[in-house]
């Protein structure tokens, strides 16, 4: 066993898989909206769905994020 690498429940586990999807999912969406932006006439009220979900993935991303690094106090 490795003791470099620290410990980690299944709930650590799974957030890191989810975290990794959410992280993923909006990578997709920012490549989506470019692309709806180059095109000769964007579609702007899909472009502001897709930012309204990539917004939502964010706010997501970020609680999770919470929860696998908690604020150490120094």
């Amino acid at each position: 066993m490795n003791d470099d690498e620290p410990f980690l429940t299944e709930e650590e586990l799974a957030l890191h898989a989810r975290l990794k999807e959410l992280q993923q999912e909006h990578a997709d969406l920012d490549a989506s909206i470019e692309a709806l932006g180059h095109m000769p006439i964007p579609d702007q009220l899909m472009i502001a769905r897709l930012k309204r979900k990539k917004l939502t993935l964010r706010d997501e991303i970020v609680k999770i994020e919470a929860r696998i690094l908690p604020d150490i106090i120094a």
